[in-house]
């Protein structure tokens, strides 16, 4: 399971919410999608500490069960067009928005305060939609 791999890959022990949640998607429970521009940040985050060889494993292995959304010119100009003071959270939304994404789970749900697509904790919805 993914849960493994994200542990991993961070360098945690014990399950977190985030990995449950991931686990329950790729078990088949809900569809999740992620913004293109996160796979590029993830990849330049982790790379440094576990290489270039395990990075690109664990986002093909993510993107197995984890669709992602699609980008477009449009998207870019509706980010730029939403009230939110960080940029890339209204990357987020505009990529939610661009693969009909109900909800945008999140651990910084503050930050989507001004999103037309409402945020939500991993915790909240592992409860909410499992």
């Amino acid at each position: 399971m993914i849960a493994t791999r994200v542990r991993t890959l961070f360098g945690r022990s014990g399950k977190t919410i985030s990995s449950e949640l991931l686990d329950r998607v790729e078990r088949g429970g809900r569809r999740a999608f992620v913004a293109w521009h996160t796979l590029s940040s993830l990849y330049y985050l982790v790379t440094p500490a576990r290489g270039d060889a395990d990075t690109r494993d664990f986002i093909a292995e993510l993107i197995r069960f984890v669709a992602v959304a699609p980008a477009d010119t449009a998207a870019l100009r509706y980010a730029l067009s939403l009230p939110m003071a960080d940029f890339e959270d209204a990357m987020q939304v505009a990529a939610a928005r661009a693969c009909g994404a109900r909800h945008i789970v999140t651990r910084n749900v503050r930050d989507f305060a001004r999103s037309p697509i409402p945020a939500t904790t991993p915790r909240e919805a592992l409860a909410s939609f499992f």
